[in-house]
């Protein structure tokens, strides 16, 4: 088998090796864009996937107020100031059965991106292993406002691309043929951001 794939390529390389190395193409496609605030960009393009948006100046006081008798899984490494009472928080790690009959997740994020109001997340602090974004049918997020940019390139500068990284677009739907909207196929049924900073 190796035999065979090294005279393969040895071919190709016989076959090109008159031919011109192919030029650099220039990417000159914006990068940025200037938008009167972010933030409100970012929360009206996550409303628009019919997300539920908060604006909040405190994140436990939220977080007390509505979730309040759950038992919502959290990141070994959330912020200990989120976790307030009488919340029941189930701590990672925990297995799949656990994640599936547990009311909700609360994570943090990597990036929020205005323009088309998705959030990233890339298992970072706060974030925790992909799962949990995806089992629980209700996910709560917090997006603070210095990680809101404009674009998806500018977005991109940001994160690190040998991370596992979980773009979010609105809850989870899908359609069938019909167009008829299913939510909660491949994720969480309700999605609420809260936008804090």
């Amino acid at each position: 088998m190796a035999d065979s794939k090294a005279e393969i390529l040895r071919r190709i390389r016989t076959a090109l090796a008159d031919k011109p190395a192919t030029p650099v193409v220039e990417r000159s496609y914006q990068r940025t864009r200037s938008f009167p605030s972010v933030i409100d960009l970012f929360a009206e393009r996550v409303a628009d996937y019919r997300a539920v948006v908060h604006r909040v100046t405190s994140v436990p006081a939220f977080i007390e107020e509505t979730l309040s008798g759950k038992r919502i899984v959290v990141p070994a490494d959330v912020p200990e100031e989120w976790l307030v009472s009488p919340v029941t928080w189930l701590h990672e790690p925990l297995s799949v059965t656990d994640l599936d009959q547990s009311d909700g997740v609360l994570t943090g994020s990597a990036v929020g991106i205005a323009e088309t109001g998705t959030i990233v997340l890339d298992a970072g602090v706060a974030q925790g292993r992909r799962a949990l974004s995806l089992l629980p049918d209700y996910h709560l997020c917090v997006v603070r406002a210095e990680q809101i940019v404009g674009t998806v390139p500018e977005a991109l500068e940001r994160l690190d691309p040998h991370r596992p990284l979980t773009f979010i677009s609105g809850p989870s739907a899908t359609s069938d043929i019909e167009l008829d909207r299913v939510e909660g196929v491949h994720g969480p049924r309700t999605l609420e951001v809260l936008i804090t900073g």
